[in-house]
């Protein structure tokens, strides 16, 4: 259960800027050693952006896109895509004043508990260097392929129960 004041609601055409500067924030610390003006750094990171929300609108068309709201101001972003045995993180990006207070662990439980109740496994791409990977992990999450930068991360019933197992009483 997310903390008390964060709520979900469906993605607006409204929300996009916020999303796009999100997107933007979360690439900062990566773009800060490029000796480029904050202009041309703006202008890739618009771009960067363009081509992502093109891709996930075109091959997750029917994903749900999910706005993190706390206490009614936006903090994040949650895309989750069901499919028949695999539920996908699409995305998941929390503006850096939110990070560090359980948030995006907690709604990375939810989706884990969601595709447990269901049978399926669950899954997200993740960069080798993202923070995030260790979340990954603790929360079950295993590196099964490799794309590019990206590592492909499973959690699955048995992959949880090997890293958890219940101990007798």
């Amino acid at each position: 259960m997310p903390p008390q004041g964060v709520t979900l609601r469906p993605q607006l055409d409204s929300d996009l800027e916020f999303v796009a500067a999100l997107y933007a924030a979360t690439r900062e610390e990566e773009l800060r050693p490029v000796e480029w003006s904050d202009d041309v750094k703006a202008a890739f990171l618009r771009s960067q952006f363009d081509a992502q929300w093109a891709h996930y609108s075109r091959h997750y068309h029917d994903a749900q896109f999910s706005i993190i709201e706390r206490d009614g101001s936006r903090i994040g972003r949650l895309y989750v895509w069901r499919g028949p045995d695999d539920v996908r993180i699409v995305d998941i990006a929390i503006s850096t004043e939110a990070r560090g207070v359980g948030i995006g662990g907690a709604l990375l439980r939810e989706v884990i508990e969601e595709a447990a109740r269901n049978g399926r496994s669950a899954s997200i791409h993740v960069e080798r260097d993202n923070r995030a990977l260790n979340l990954y992990r603790r929360l079950g999450f295993e590196p099964i392929d490799e794309h590019g930068v990206y590592y492909l991360m499973k959690w699955s019933p048995s992959l949880d129960a090997r890293a958890h197992p219940k101990t007798a009483s």
